[in-house]
């Protein structure tokens, strides 16, 4: 595929979640810049337009705005249903919606909201549209994951914290498993058009855990604010996955700052990876 250089996305379709601010938002005005039709999604319908109409107005792109609480399957589905009724093709989804939640949360479908939002969601959704994007002669998967998964563990007797909770551990079990998930679903697209790839995108200054935040997030970033990366600068990575011409058949991998990087120890393993895959299926209804 030849792309200009000014413009490497030009004819080209993403849809980015969680793109209604922070690292999303950024993730989706940069690659519009670059000639890409967006489509971002977001919990909060008014915040979602006005982000698509400032990406809109500023780049001349082709935007679109979805909204969805990925919390809940149900509206999971919807959300893939209208995306694959309003984007004639799609090439890539950049799954960057997710959350920190201190105490346990139980969503509408009775899951711990953590685990659903940060692994279920993107999970779900990429199965949904993963048929759209094989269509693509250069297809891409790009889940934004966290340093947090080098401290994962994948507890499969208990991936919902009934026994205990902790949002730290909730967390980095999420990121861990997007780790996973990237592994394995590289793996299942072997020989395909359509690569994996997920990525840190270094600490940001967003309103990350905002909503339910841990003491030492109430008492720490505030000190450390003034040092964490721009949510342009965060989304550098995302930006890279999704229009470089040269990863095009990079796949199954993990970077960090721009860098192709090795992830945890556990991250590679392949048989918790399958059974991972397998309770996922379950949880979301997929055969």
């Amino acid at each position: 595929m030849n792309r200009d250089t000014a413009t490497p996305m030009a004819g080209r379709t993403v849809v980015v979640t969680g793109g209604g601010r922070g690292i999303g938002r950024a993730t989706a005005r940069r690659l519009a810049q670059l000639g890409a039709t967006v489509a971002i999604t977001g919990r909060d319908e008014a915040r979602t337009q006005d982000a698509a109409d400032e990406i809109r107005s500023s780049t001349g792109a082709r935007v679109h705005a979805f909204t969805a609480d990925l919390s809940a399957q149900a509206q999971v589905r919807q959300l893939a249903a209208e995306l694959l009724a309003d984007l004639p093709h799609l090439d890539v989804l950049v799954n960057n919606a997710g959350g920190y939640w201190n105490t346990r949360h139980v969503t509408a479908d009775g899951l711990e909201r953590t685990f659903a939002v940060n692994h279920l969601a993107p999970f779900l959704l990429t199965a949904l549209l993963l048929e759209r994007i094989r269509q693509s002669t250069d297809g891409r998967v790009v889940t934004v994951a966290s340093n947090a998964q080098t401290m994962g563990r994948i507890d499969l007797d208990d991936l919902h914290g009934e026994r205990s909770y902790s949002g730290a551990r909730a967390y980095n079990q999420s990121k861990l498993a997007n780790i996973m998930f990237t592994h394995e679903l590289a793996r299942r697209l072997e020989g395909t058009t359509v690569t994996a790839n997920a990525l840190h995108p270094g600490v940001v200054r967003t309103s990350f855990g905002a909503e339910d935040p841990g003491l030492a997030q109430r008492l720490l970033v505030p000190m450390v604010r003034p040092f964490m990366r721009s949510p342009d600068r965060g989304a550098d990575t995302s930006v890279l996955l999704a229009s470089d011409p040269d990863l095009r058949t990079v796949t199954g991998q993990f970077f960090s700052s721009g860098k192709q990087r090795r992830s945890s120890t556990r991250s590679y393993d392949s048989q918790v990876a399958r059974e991972l895959w397998l309770a996922s299926e379950a949880l979301v209804g997929l055969s």
